[in-house]
């Protein structure tokens, strides 16, 4: 069978298209987070998606809407980190170490109580992308819309953030609005690159293409371009190779992300920089 045939199947189209649109999600979001140095909350957020999907199992939700149930309860999680870090005065590592782990402790205890870890459970740890539904492309497709929507709105208020929040809070921006508004819009990819990536790789989808864009881009805009491209390939690619090879398609796009890093590091540290 050719790469071009492999088209005409429908698993193959859905996950192609669901992939882009969190890929691109994922990079674009994860240059702000990797530059206000919370790139460890992916990490974070994706065990509380751990606890968030096994309650959801728990309790017989069916399996269009653990991706919705999860949703609320990964938000809630997001605004607990931040509230720890403002109230608290606890650093951003520590905030979400504290939420990760009870994340996890919730959703160990869900499999313990359910008789063990399940087949679904093990989908939504380690991904499995080929298996996108119709109706989880367009819940991706909204989310596309909606966040992307949100970013342009509010492009120079989170760039202000991102490189000086003290000036940016003197100067009359709503910086506890605006850090509201990128944890919340994290929650929601990390809840969608679930299924790209699985929980355990979810963050690396959100910081990598980010890192690889940093080492060779020239400016910010230019960085967010670069880093959606890196994604786009990486998650094309990986699923190419994954549907080729019989191959894990999570995986594969994270090992492809870390290659196309590798690839901007090197060139950055040989190539002579005018």
């Amino acid at each position: 069978m050719t790469v071009i045939h492999m088209f005409q199947y429908g698993f193959i189209q859905r996950a192609l298209v669901a992939g882009s649109l969190i890929a691109v999600l994922c990079a674009v979001l994860g240059v702000f987070l990797v530059l206000r140095k919370l790139s460890l909350i992916g990490d974070g957020l994706a065990h509380v998606t751990f606890g968030s999907v096994a309650l959801a199992l728990f309790v017989n939700i069916p399996p269009l809407a653990v991706t919705l149930a999860a949703i609320p309860l990964v938000m809630l999680a997001s605004l607990g980190i931040l509230k720890l870090m403002e109230k608290a005065k606890i650093f951003g590592d520590a905030a979400v170490g504290i939420v990760a782990s009870l994340g996890i402790a919730v959703g160990v205890l869900m499999a313990g109580l359910s008789g063990g870890f399940s087949v679904d459970l093990f989908s939504y740890l380690f991904g499995n992308i080929l298996s996108v539904s119709r109706e989880e492309v367009i819940i991706a497709a909204t989310l596309f819309c909606t966040i992307l929507t949100a970013v342009s709105l509010y492009y120079y208020e989170l760039l202000a953030v991102t490189f000086d929040e003290e000036l940016a809070r003197t100067s009359g921006i709503n910086t506890k609005r605006v850090n509201r508004l990128l944890v919340l819009l994290t929650s929601l990819i990390v809840v969608l690159a679930m299924k790209v990536a699985g929980i355990m790789l979810v963050s690396a989808l959100i910081v990598l293409p980010a890192v690889t864009a940093l080492q060779i881009a020239t400016g910010f805009r230019t960085a967010l371009i670069l880093a959606a491209a890196c994604a786009l390939l990486a998650v094309v690619a990986g699923i190419i190779a994954s549907f080729a090879l019989n191959i894990p398609a999570g995986a594969t796009i994270i090992l492809l992300n870390f290659g196309l890093f590798l690839c901007a590091f090197l060139g950055r540290r040989f190539v002579p920089q005018r």
